[in-house]
Order: structure tokens, then sequence, then C-alpha cells
């Protein structure tokens, strides 16, 4: 037992100090805080198992520590959503043994995949004390956790695909508007400066655009033109761009729910992509069968088999490969230990938490805005014989 604590109180004072930094208004390492590096801790022993595998229990608790959490996953859903759920739970136990037994108190609270469920456990763990929720990984739950008011409210890491996030409740996963921006910021920091944005139309349309805009400027790009499509007039909104805008530098297409397809259809007419005018694409396209119309797009997206420093030893813990949702559990649960161990049960404030510098973690540097969504660092690739290959390894447009 005296053997563990030394493997792992460096790792908790690297984790506090770091922390305590960013609090003090001093900035970490690099001006980032490297409080979800596991780099420096030793594997674990005697975890091997598998995801899903034994009984599910509806509530399980982990850790020792005094700041209580509350995490929903739906451990018992089926088909691909539990699937996820059981693989995030490993990730928890994995980062609980690393560095939150002795610092948090955390509730794992099984969801079922069932929307309203997720809702009314979040709603009991947001008034019953947790200092921290994370999940749900239910949408429909996020969303509808965004709209509950209440200044004393916990915030909420929502891991939910697709939630666009809300003040204080944050939006963990890759959202499109962050691979729009950080894929537009690729090709600007190679030079092109006019950019067209065709985005489908719906309720994130003016974040994304505002999110692209932003993440032009800082190299002196600009978006010329933005137009919004419905289902059906991708066709008119590319022959609308070409009356509007003379030879953009690069178009992007965020296709949201819908397949970019037809709008690809419709540019390439228009000989787009070509040799003068490359194409931006997001990471909801690879949501569908890879198209020979996504041939020569550019796309921000996390690897999905990049787990970082972690993926090694959850291989060796469960028996099975770490994929992007294990990384995200895991750094959630991560960086929940980190603020509990520098700044106490109390100490999730948006200051922290809204850190400018961001946090590196097992997915790379990301941080937390004002508004809920997230931004992320994040390989580049160009689409070449339906398969992404590496432009660079990082690019992030913040």
């Amino acid at each position: 037992m005296e053997a563990g604590r030394q493997v792992h109180r460096p790792r908790t004072w690297a984790i506090a100090l770091a922390l305590a930094a960013i609090v003090s208004g001093c900035q970490s390492k690099g001006g980032v805080s490297e409080v979800l590096d596991p780099a420096a801790v030793t594997a674990p022993a005697g975890q091997n198992g598998a995801a899903g595998a034994g009984p599910v229990q509806a509530t399980q608790s982990l850790g020792t520590g005094s700041t209580k959490v509350t995490m929903l996953l739906p451990l018992s859903a089926p088909g691909t959503a539990g699937e996820n759920g059981r693989k995030m739970l490993d990730a928890t136990k994995l980062a609980m043994t690393d560095i939150g037994n002795g610092l948090l108190a955390l509730t794992v609270e099984d969801t079922k995949g069932d929307s309203a469920l997720a809702g009314k456990l979040a709603v009991t763990a947001i008034t019953t004390g947790s200092k921290v929720v994370i999940g749900p990984t239910e949408l429909p739950a996020a969303q509808h956790i965004a709209t509950l008011s209440g200044s004393k409210r916990p915030p909420v890491l929502a891991l939910a695909d697709n939630f666009a996030g809300g003040p204080g409740v944050y939006a963990v996963l890759l959202g499109e508007a962050d691979s729009a921006a950080a894929g537009a910021a690729g090709l600007a920091a190679k030079g092109s400066k006019k950019f067209v944005l065709l985005v489908a139309d719906g309720p994130n349309a003016g974040a994304m655009e505002k999110r692209v805009a932003n993440g032009l400027s800082i190299y002196g790009a600009a978006l010329a033109v933005t137009l919004r499509y419905s289902a059906g007039d991708g066709a008119k909104t590319v022959d609308e761009m070409g009356s509007l805008v003379d030879a953009p530098d690069a178009v992007i297409v965020a296709s949201g729910n819908g397949s970019p397809s037809p709008v690809l259809a419709a540019l390439k007419s228009k000989g787009i992509p070509g040799k003068t005018i490359p194409v931006v694409g997001t990471n909801r396209w690879l949501e569908h069968p890879m198209d020979p119309l996504f041939e020569g797009a550019f796309i921000a997206t996390l690897d999905p088999s990049e787990t970082g420093p972690i993926a090694d030893r959850f291989r060796t813990t469960y028996n099975y490969p770490a994929d992007v949702n294990v990384a995200y559990a895991y750094d959630m649960v991560a960086l929940t230990a980190g603020i509990a161990s520098a700044v106490g049960p109390d100490g999730f404030s948006k200051k922290v938490l809204e850190n400018p510098n961001g946090f590196r973690g097992s997915t790379g540097l990301f941080r937390f805005r004002a508004d809920g969504s997230s931004q992320r660092s994040m390989p580049f690739y160009r689409i070449e014989k339906g398969a992404l290959k590496l432009v660079a390894k990082s690019t992030s447009g913040f």
C-alpha cells in the first residue's frame, strides 16, 4: 500500500501545483496546464478485464475522497451506446486508480441510454451536492440541462456527441464548429486568405460562422461570405456562391446531420476542389460512408485510435485497445481530480474550468469557453483514395 502511495504522490503534487498556478493567474509549462498528461503515472496492476465483462451495476461508487462527483453513463444501453458507456467506465476506473481515488467520491449512474432517465439523474446530482457532473452521453438530456437556471449549479462536463454546449454545461466531445475552424486554420496558416462557408441551416449555423471567422482571424484570413443551405438546395446555393465571390481561396462545407455529398456534387460541377480552390470538410463527414466526392478535401479531426500515453496502460489493464471515448472519459475524471487536488471541493469555478491556456490530455490540447463549447487541437488530414492522410500533426484555430 505504501509503495502505491509513493508511485502516485509525485503525480498528485504535479497536478496540484499546475492547477494552483492557473488559479493564481500564473501560466504553467508552455502556457498550458499539463495536469492531464498521464505519462508519469505507473501502470496499475490487478484490474485486467474487458468492456462489458460481468453484470452491469446500476450504481457504482469509486474513490474515498471528499469531492462528490456524479458520472452518468449508458452502461446497460443496447448496441454501440452501451459498449461505449462500458469503455468509459473502464477509463474512469483507470483514472481513479491513477489519481482520483483519494480525492474524489465518484458515483457512476447507469442512464440505460434513456434521455429522460439521464436528465432526471442529472437533476438529482445537481441538487444533491455533487460538485461536478460528468456526462450524460445522451444529446437531448445534455440540451435539457443547458436550459436549467441556477447560479449555484455545479459544472456539467457533458459527453454527448454533437452537443454545442451552454453556460456551465461544457461540451467535451469534438464539435463540428471546432473541426471546421481548425481545418480552415490549417489552410490559412499556409497562406489562404479568402474563404466561403457553406453551412447546413439550423440552430447552430450562427455559432458555426462565428467560430470559423474567429479562427481565421488569427491568420489574417476571413470569410468572404457564409451561405446557409437546406436539403435539396445545395446546387442553388453553390450557384449563388459563384455570383457573390470571385475565386475564393477555399470553400468550407459544414454539413451538420446530413451528408455533404449533394453540395460536393454541385461544387464538383464548378471545378471545385481544383488546383487553386480546395475544400475543407468536418468531422461530421466521417459519420457517412467515404464517398468519391470527398476526395481531396481537408479535414481536421481527432484520430479515433490515438489516445496518447494512456493507450498501452489501458490495453494492459483491460485487454482491449483504448479509443477516443476512453480518452474523453479518462481526461474528464483526471481534470476533476486535478482541480480537487489543487483547490479543494469548492474550486470548480468558471475561472479554473475556462482557463484560456487550456489543458493537455490524452486527447491533446483543449479548452472550454464561456458559452460551453470546447476548442481542441487535432491532426489535419487530406482525403486521398478514400482514406485520411496526415498533413500536419496539429492544427487548432485558436
